[in-house]
């Protein structure tokens, strides 16, 4: 192990063992902190920022009328918590722009009720190798590990760190990205995967800015670099369906003419869930589609056709196979 590999760390916010709808096989999902978008229906707020953060349950709050408790407001040492009790859905009140700064977290060790409970944990090379290594024996022949996120390419030295050492392992390696880094980054990355999801959300960029924060001018540059590259990669390209950002068969006409021209043949469209909407509430963000509906049947398979009219294969849902 070198030297590198012993002092670089990384932020991971959750690990997950068994994954199959993310790769070939059986595998492990290794979820990593930070994100330049702020994708308004994310089901992963938590992901945003590349630090430590918490998580406010209010549901597990005790301060309430039956069994008082402010051991949180005691422990802040910056002022940022208050006794809310009149409130039941929400018995604590916090103020956020202080507790986004902190980096000591008194509240959430005060906290007996797991109603506060921290993000992110960090977490060295050989602590993740270790992870993989216990978990290959469980992985089907084909099965290995994806990175996702937020967008593993955030924390690119990290992540390339661990990829080499996969590669010297004999570990199948996928990712999930949004593919907005630089496209040295992309390229570095991809030329070590086996099998890619890479987000193409719309190829509208004054949308794409309005729904995600961001253009899409990088994604739509990176894409296209791969296909001219010597990645090896199986690349699926893959979109959520979200109410008024592309949810209509102009907005899909255009994602199958972009990838037609530019040699790509496999899309993964996802029907929109509210899976997301307790951890923004958590972080006590206001979720736009927490109204919405799952995308109808109907409405998925009349997208797969436009999809399909330009000679790509298109896949719902989780039926993408491996």
């Amino acid at each position: 192990m070198s030297d590198r590999d012993r002092e670089l760390k990384g932020r991971i916010f959750d690990i997950q063992s068994y994954s199959v709808h993310d790769g070939p096989g059986c595998r492990t999902l290794i979820f990593m902190s930070g994100c330049p978008f702020r994708c308004k229906w994310c089901c992963n707020p938590e992901s945003f920022y590349n630090r430590q953060g918490k998580l406010y349950r209010a549901s597990k709050c005790v301060n309430r009328a039956d069994k008082r408790c402010t051991r949180c407001l005691e422990a802040c040492p910056y002022g940022a918590v208050s006794d809310n009790s009149q409130d039941p859905d929400h018995p604590m009140k916090f103020d956020w722009e202080k507790c986004h700064v902190c980096t000591t977290f008194e509240c959430v060790k005060a906290c007996y009720d797991d109603a506060l409970v921290t993000i992110s944990e960090e977490y060295t090379v050989e602590q993740i190798m270790h992870i993989l290594e216990r978990d290959r024996h469980y992985w089907s022949g084909n099965g290995g590990v994806t990175f996702s996120g937020g967008d593993p390419m955030f924390q690119p030295e990290f992540l390339l760190a661990v990829l080499e050492r996969c590669d010297e392992a004999y570990i199948h390696k996928a990712i999930e990205t949004e593919a907005s880094a630089s496209t040295d980054v992309y390229l570095s990355v991809m030329r070590h995967m086996d099998f890619a999801f890479n987000d193409l959300k719309s190829v509208d960029t004054e949308k794409h800015r309005e729904y995600t924060g961001m253009g899409n001018e990088q994604v739509l540059q990176n894409i296209r670099a791969f296909t001219s590259s010597n990645c090896s990669a199986r690349l699926i390209l893959r979109t959520p369906v979200i109410r008024g950002f592309n949810d209509t068969e102009e907005d899909f006409d255009k994602i199958g003419a972009f990838m037609r021209e530019v040699g790509l043949n496999e899309l993964n469209i996802l029907p929109f869930h509210r899976l997301g909407v307790s951890k923004w509430e958590e972080l006590s963000m206001t979720y736009a589609f927490a109204d919405d509906k799952p995308t109808s049947p109907e409405k998925l398979e009349s997208l797969r056709k436009v999809v399909q009219g330009h000679g790509v294969k298109c896949y719902v849902g989780s039926e993408t196979p491996f």
